[in-house]
């Protein structure tokens, strides 16, 4: 099933959009929101693979700001553009979004929609890297004017905090350059994985899962430290842990 979030601020449309998903039989939706302030925090909390976003919101143009917004989020969910006017198709697919749908909806190309995310999602699929441990891999990371070489396996995790780049290993930690994003990239054929927005863990280094509150989880580290783990990296999580 795709999971579906809807931003539009007009409840007719929303409602007719929501139906004629459903009625594809593969489509679930997992949320709604009619402004881009609430769209944006629901986002950051939600497990989604495609938003359907109303251009125009409540005010001009509102949609193309939160689809901008959303090229800063990480794993950010592909985009379906709605609107009544086609004069921003040519700005919607500058975003790369997946389609450009006008209201009002029609069945026949809703349906068609579908099936342009899903291969969108096949294809992302494809791409993803096997997965495999490198144990004795180093990377490089830039610390003020020199580089510095560190084991893999050394890393406990890696934080964004205050605007800071942090990386945890056992005996010390460093201050970097890179964003958390580049590193997650880097390493995303370890067993470094991102848990929560602003936290990547070494798989290896967790010894014990604990429930927190909203279906979310903290993890312990070897170090005794406690990371949270948002619900958006839960199951992926598990899967790698063999929960």
């Amino acid at each position: 099933m795709i999971k579906a979030f809807i931003v539009e601020d007009e409840p007719l449309a929303r409602d007719e959009l929501i139906y004629l998903l459903k009625r594809s039989k593969q489509v679930e939706i997992v949320g709604e929101a009619e402004q881009m302030d609430e769209a944006i925090e629901k986002i950051r909390q939600t497990d989604m693979d495609v938003i359907f976003l109303d251009i125009q919101l409540s005010s001009h143009e509102q949609g193309i700001r939160l689809a901008e917004k959303l090229m800063e989020i990480d794993h950010r969910p592909e985009i379906v553009f709605a609107t009544a006017y086609d004069e921003y198709a040519l700005k919607a697919f500058d975003l790369n979004a997946v389609d450009y749908i006008l209201k009002p909806f029609d069945e026949e190309r809703i349906f068609h929609t579908i099936e342009k995310i899903s291969k969108r999602l096949e294809a992302r699929q494809e791409k993803r890297p096997q997965y495999f441990q490198m144990q004795d891999e180093k990377i490089p990371v830039s610390l003020d004017d020199r580089i510095l070489l560190i084991n893999v396996k050394d890393i406990l995790y890696i934080e964004f905090n205050d605007g800071k780049t942090i990386i945890t290993c056992r005996d010390q930690k460093y201050e970097v350059k890179e964003s958390l994003v580049t590193f997650e990239r880097k390493l995303q054929q370890t067993h470094i994985m991102r848990v929560h927005r602003a936290y990547l863990v070494n798989l290896n280094e967790i010894v014990e899962i604990q429930p927190w509150f909203n279906s979310t989880y903290h993890v312990i580290m070897k170090n005794g430290e406690s990371i949270p783990v948002s619900r958006t990296y839960t199951k992926e999580l598990k899967k790698r842990l063999g929960i």
